[in-house]
């Protein structure tokens, strides 16, 4: 009997809670309408573009045919993981992917850090803006707009790059045709284009690090740099943590354009990812197959929301910021 009670009073206790919980929402949405129809079209988004399309992962696990459509093809389980597991392109495509990502991921993420640092210390205004603006523009160009120039600049007979190699008595390189050159170019082009855009988050980051931290250490006798590394960086490690966690999650996206607009015949053996043989398997090929390629991305998916979730945990026990 007592077992009973007590199980009844948790249940009316919950629900007290949720009937509670409703009315101050219900009272919330009528008092800030406007907020609620504002959500209304990210929430939209969301569900037109991110989950619904989560219907057409079932193709990775049948032999999907158009003419019978999702329900009616036939199912197949794990066949196509199962043959992209044993490819012969399994290995290379999986460490060319990781490469090109953890390249991109610790080469990339201390240069917005420096360039939000510098700028927060220059007293110049006029100075700051001209850097702001320059490091800013690359983020604008299109993806094919900046491989172009890429190509340009790098062409072994014409390119500027080649021509102050020649000045300087140095060898021409051809970067474009040599495998072990995509991933310094792709990766340190990708740096350029994005480290002034990316460096607006720690700015702002650090605009909101208390002032009387910066008086105390001044009173101490802390240079700039000691205050760099004990007043701003502690005070934007959070959002930084939160930035890591937030790109581990994205490992294995390493970019579609950028590296389908680099590759040619003769880089081909470093630059073919997950994203670009999805593409060929799936569209590009002579023969199409939606369902192998369907199974590819869900795998690469699924790899991400382990990491995420992984390094969200370790976060949180280093008793760091995290995610949830």
């Amino acid at each position: 009997m007592e077992v009973s009670a007590s199980k009844s009073n948790i249940l009316s206790a919950t629900v007290g809670k949720k009937e509670n919980y409703l009315s101050r929402l219900k009272k919330n949405a009528s008092s800030h309408w406007q907020l609620y129809l504002f959500m209304l079209l990210p929430i939209i988004y969301l569900l037109i573009f991110k989950y619904v399309p989560m219907y057409g992962a079932l193709i990775a696990f049948k032999n999907y045919l158009p003419t019978k459509g999702v329900w009616g093809s036939e199912w197949v389980g794990l066949k196509h993981f199962d043959r992209f597991f044993h490819s012969y392109e399994f290995v290379r495509i999986m460490k060319n992917t990781i490469l090109l990502s953890i390249y991109s991921l610790f080469a990339g993420f201390p240069f917005p850090i420096i360039l939000a640092l510098s700028l927060n210390y220059v007293n110049a205004r006029f100075f700051k803006k001209t850097v702001q603006m320059i490091t800013y523009a690359p983020h604008f160009i299109s993806v094919v707009v900046m491989v172009g120039i890429i190509l340009q600049m790098m062409d072994p007979r014409v390119g500027l790059v080649q021509t102050i190699m020649k000045y300087f008595g140095l060898p021409t390189i051809n970067f474009m045709g040599i495998p072990e050159w995509f991933s310094h170019v792709f990766v340190w082009s990708g740096i350029w284009q994005n480290v002034g855009f990316s460096c607006i988050i720690y700015l702002a980051a650090l605009a909101a690090v208390d002032p009387s931290l910066h008086e105390a250490a001044v009173v101490d006798g802390a240079n700039k740099v000691q205050r760099m590394w004990h007043v701003d960086l502690p005070g934007i490690m959070p959002v930084a943590v939160i930035l890591l966690i937030m790109n581990t999650g994205h490992v294995l996206d390493i970019g579609f354009e950028k590296v389908l607009l680099m590759q040619n015949p003769l880089n081909m053996s470093s630059s073919e990812v997950i994203d670009t043989f999805v593409y060929k398997v799936g569209l590009a090929s002579t023969a199409i197959n939606y369902s192998y390629s369907s199974a590819i991305g869900l795998f690469k998916s699924v790899i991400n929301l382990v990491l995420l979730v992984l390094v969200n945990r370790i976060a949180r026990k280093l008793g760091q910021t995290s995610l949830w």
